[in-house]
Formats: structure tokens, sequence, C-alpha cells
């Protein structure tokens, strides 16, 4: 349902070295609830209105921004959380109903609730009982397409 898009994300110091130190990988958790599969990203610090979702053609796009305010004046004694970009790709797959996702930030975290389409809900199918099946044969004929 979920495929990760980032293959470098295995090897840590390499995708840090290629992203540059002013981007960041967002984390994330994904689950299933009943017929809604819920993706949560990591975005600490970022200003909501800086966060740009976007899904198409199954993939989600997530990218945000985090900027840091200092008064002025100011001096930094240490600084390890600098301006920064996040950004996230992740598969969804068709069996997502992504014309009516949910998407919400709250304490530094994004939340999307994507339902499932009507067509992957499981469904219960139920069974006949027919009584003397076995008293009338099933005739079957084939066809070659050749006339004698």
């Amino acid at each position: 349902m979920l495929m990760r898009t980032d293959p470098l994300l295995e090897w840590s110091p390499m995708s840090r070295l290629l992203q540059g130190p002013s981007s960041q990988f967002a984390g994330m958790d994904a689950y299933r609830l009943g017929d809604v599969i819920t993706v949560e990203f990591d975005l600490p610090g970022v200003d909501p209105s800086s966060i740009d979702l976007q899904i198409e053609r199954g993939e989600l796009r997530l990218q945000a921004h985090r900027t840091s305010v200092v008064p002025e004046g100011a001096r930094y004694l240490v600084r390890e959380r600098g301006e920064t970009t996040i950004s996230r790709r992740v598969m969804l797959g068709d069996v997502l109903d992504v014309d009516h996702v949910d998407a919400e930030y709250v304490d530094g975290v994004l939340r999307l609730r994507i339902p499932l389409h009507d067509a992957a809900k499981p469904r219960q199918i139920s069974v006949r009982h027919v009584e003397n099946a076995a008293s009338e044969p099933v005739q079957a004929s084939i066809s070659t397409g050749q006339e004698t």
C-alpha cells in the first residue's frame, strides 16, 4: 500500500552528503486502522504555511521549510537548528482514495488520513447451497473451429 521512494535513506551518511547541510529527511510512521491509512511525518519547528503537500500519479510529495528567527543583536553560542528544507516522497498505491485525504499539522507532526477505495475494502461473499447438484450432469462442448 505504501512504499518509500528514498532509497538513499539506508545510507544515512551518504544521504546527508548528497542532500547537503540545509536539507533534512522527514521521519514517517504509517498504520492502518479499519478502512483508513494514517501517515505521520515529523516536521518539528516548521511554519505550517510552508508545508507543500502534493499527490500526483500515486506519489505523495512533501516539502516544508524551517527557518530560525533570532532577536536582532543576538549572537549564537550554539547553532544546531539552522534553516532547512524537509522533504519526503512516498508511493501510495492505487487502493487508496487520494481524492479524500484529510491533513492536519499539530505539535510538529503532519498527520494524513487516507481512506481505502471502496473496491479495496473487504467484502463478505455469500455462498448459496444447491440441493441435488449431482443429479444433473453438466454438459460441455468444446469447439475447435474446424468443421468436418
